[in-house]
C-alpha cells in the first residue's frame, strides 16, 4: 500500500498553515489538479469534505471525514470514492523560525485497474501538496523571510 510522507518548514505560523488547509472550499482555486472542492457538513471537530482531481484525462471525486484538532492536526479518513483505503494526517508544528507542516497518506486504490490509471495523478498529487499549501501561504499571507 503506497505511503506518503512530506514535511517542510515554512516562515508563518502554526494557525496560518492550519487555517490554510483547513479552509477546503478554497483548494480548487489554487490547487491546479483540484477541479472542485466542497464542504459537505461542518462542526467545531469535524469536517466532510469532497474533492474533485483531475489528471490524465481521468476526473474521480471522493469524500473524507477531517477530525479537526485546531493548530495541531486534521486527521483524514475515507468516507466513499475511488479507494478502498485512505488515511492519513496533517500535523502542524512551532518551529524556531516559524512551523514545520507534516502530511502523511497511506492509501490503496479499490480496484486494480484504477490504481493503475489514477495511481500516477494521486501520487503526483500527494507530492506536491505540501509545496502547493506554503505557495498559497506566500499569495495568502505575503512572501515571509524565515525569523532569525
Amino acid at each position: 500500500m503506497p505511503f506518503i510522507h512530506h514535511s517542510l518548514e515554512v516562515p508563518y505560523n502554526v494557525s496560518e498553515m492550519y487555517k490554510l488547509v483547513n479552509h477546503i472550499e478554497k483548494y480548487s482555486e489554487f490547487l491546479p489538479w483540484c477541479t472542485e472542492s466542497k464542504v459537505i457538513s461542518q462542526d467545531e471537530d469535524n469536517i466532510q469534505a469532497q474533492l474533485t482531481l483531475t489528471g490524465g484525462g481521468l476526473s474521480k471525486s471522493f469524500t473524507t471525514s477531517n477530525r479537526l484538532q485546531k493548530d495541531k492536526l486534521i486527521e483524514i479518513s475515507l468516507i466513499n470514492g475511488p479507494f478502498k483505503h485512505l488515511e492519513g494526517f496533517w500535523s502542524f508544528e512551532k518551529s524556531s523560525r516559524g512551523s514545520k507542516i507534516n502530511l502523511n497518506l497511506e492509501f490503496e486504490f479499490s480496484t486494480r485497474l484504477l490504481a493503475i490509471a489514477f495511481s500516477p495523478v494521486f501520487e503526483k498529487v500527494a507530492n506536491t501538496l505540501v509545496q502547493a499549501f506554503s505557495d498559497r501561504a506566500k499569495q495568502v499571507y505575503g512572501d515571509r523571510k524565515f525569523e532569525t
